[in-house]
């Protein structure tokens, strides 16, 4: 049995080099597998030179390990004592029209753009790369249980991601999205075979 990791600071440290690399930025995406709504991405920067701030991301880890009720308070930790984060999307249509591995960059892309500072460094989780960006950049494979800044991206990115189908409940009532929050489950698959596919 493969024992479980929990992200740290290995990668980031391993680069950081005030003053020309300071702000590490970690990103990662929501939605990548689902079959309805939007990819979503995050990018986080934590505060490396501030052992208090970081103390208040001890629980931070890979979204998928985390209890959706877990994911929620960590938003609010992460949102609050990082030194920077950024949040974007792509839309279904996108998806649709362009593929999901160029609407994940181009998510990616977004939420770097809305970061109130700019990264010196980008850790990705997967293996993506951002070649429209000339920032220095490492792709790690599952990345979000082995970095704390990409875990921290994998929650935000997965919060903001779930808030957004749940809304989306409403619109559709008959597909389930607060449920399954667009992923291929069974019920979902039902919804889409009775329904046809909703817009």
């Amino acid at each position: 049995m493969m024992k479980e990791t929990v992200p740290d600071l290995t990668f980031e440290t391993a680069v950081h080099a005030p003053p020309t690399i300071r702000h590490i930025a970690g990103l990662d995406e929501a939605g990548r597998g689902a079959l309805a709504g939007p990819v979503v991405a995050a990018a986080v920067v934590l505060p490396l030179d501030n052992p208090k701030q970081l103390a208040h991301l001890a629980d931070v880890n890979d979204s998928k390990q985390l209890k959706p009720a877990q994911r929620e308070v960590l938003f609010t930790q992460i949102t609050t004592h990082v030194l920077a984060f950024g949040i974007g999307q792509t839309s279904a249509a996108d998806i649709d029209q362009i593929g999901i591995i160029p609407a994940t960059k181009r998510a990616m892309q977004q939420a770097l753009a809305q970061m109130a500072l700019d990264a010196d460094y980008l850790l990705i989780d997967g293996r993506i790369r951002l070649p429209n960006i000339p920032t220095p950049q490492k792709s790690i494979v599952r990345g979000d249980g082995r970095s704390l800044s990409i875990a921290a991206a994998s929650i935000l990115a997965k919060v903001t991601r779930d808030r957004l189908m749940v809304a989306q409940d409403d619109a559709y009532p008959r597909y389930g999205f607060a449920r399954h929050k667009g992923y291929g489950t069974e019920f979902h698959r039902a919804a889409i075979s009775r329904n046809g596919p909703c817009p």
